[in-house]
């Protein structure tokens, strides 16, 4: 499904925070960061967030706002112009830094540091107001065809720059994430604390790797749709299922390998629930498949939901 004008934006700052981690994560590194990451980082943050991010807001986003009736002085609106220009004044400031501390002179490191961090941490805190503020509150203000008209300046102000903009600096980006070996998210976290926030999930979790042998499944200490035992784990997955169906299970693991496809799903009557069965290819950062993750649910329940119940409709019961 194509992305709406927000999605694109989202996803621009989310992309970009990733490589402010790395950045960040590669100035905590023995001998700071390299002038190779710190000059790709330099032509990213130019001409990608200052030059094409900004400038489809500025040109498109904001001018919309404010016909919709958001105000320019004033508001939301007027906070962000005014952090485009604070974060533009520490870019100019971040740039003579990165060529001095290139150039060789010593100290330059320290302040630097400083002016990266000044610069990232205004920026996290502008793409936050932006994607949980404005992007709604504009959302909210305009139609279809308002929307459409976004989308459309967006892909002008991409082309502008060059062809295939956003494809090209997003590949920039992840060349500077794994330059820096930016770790995942789930790094901080404790052995005991995954396994305990997979055990929590409302699914059941199967986990067969890419040789199709079982590794793995959750809740092994509660009920189960599919009662497991530890002895399933080491075995083959096609010794899991029945005979006449093992053809079945069999193609739809070729087809995960070879990236026929990224889904199969099922649904069953099973001891007075509805089971919802879904098979996912998991792959690597560089695409590679890595195994087949299985989620069981009882959507039993989620049938049965009418209407919607809200966060704050919790203070009323």
């Amino acid at each position: 499904m194509a992305k709406d004008w927000a999605e694109i934006l989202i996803d621009d700052h989310q992309t970009t925070e990733r490589v402010f981690d790395a950045v960040s994560q590669a100035f905590t590194g023995t001998g700071g960061p390299s002038m190779r990451i710190l000059m790709k980082f330099r032509d990213y943050v130019t001409e990608y967030v200052d030059g094409c991010h900004n400038k489809k807001e500025e040109n498109h986003v904001f001018p919309m706002a404010e016909q919709r009736g958001i105000p320019r002085h004033g508001g939301p609106l007027a906070v962000m112009l005014a952090e485009h220009e604070a974060s533009q004044e520490l870019l100019d400031k971040l740039k003579t830094l990165i060529d001095r501390y290139v150039g060789g002179e010593k100290g330059a490191i320290d302040l630097l540091s400083a002016t990266f961090e000044e610069y990232v941490s205004l920026l996290k805190n502008h793409f936050w107001k932006e994607t949980d503020i404005l992007y709604p509150m504009v959302r909210r203000a305009i139609d279809d065809d308002d929307a459409a008209a976004l989308l459309k300046g967006i892909e002008q102000t991409e082309a502008h720059v060059g062809p295939d903009t956003r494809a090209k600096y997003y590949a920039l980006a992840e060349e500077i994430c794994q330059m820096a070996k930016l770790e995942d998210l789930s790094a901080s976290l404790g052995k005991d604390v995954l396994a305990a926030m997979l055990n929590t999930l409302p699914v059941e979790l199967t986990f067969v790797d890419a040789d199709d042998v079982v590794r793995y499944f959750s809740h092994e200490h509660g009920d189960k749709l599919f009662p497991r035992t530890r002895g399933a784990v080491g075995g083959k997955v096609q010794d899991c299922h029945p005979q006449k169906s093992i053809h079945l299970v069999n193609q739809i693991l070729t087809d995960f390998k070879a990236g026929k496809r990224e889904v199969a799903e099922f649904w069953l009557d099973l001891k007075g629930a509805k089971v919802h069965v879904r098979y996912f290819p998991v792959r690597g950062g560089q695409g590679e498949y890595l195994g087949c993750l299985e989620v069981a649910q009882d959507i039993t329940r989620i049938q049965e939901l009418k209407g919607q119940r809200l966060l704050l409709d919790e203070e009323t019961k």
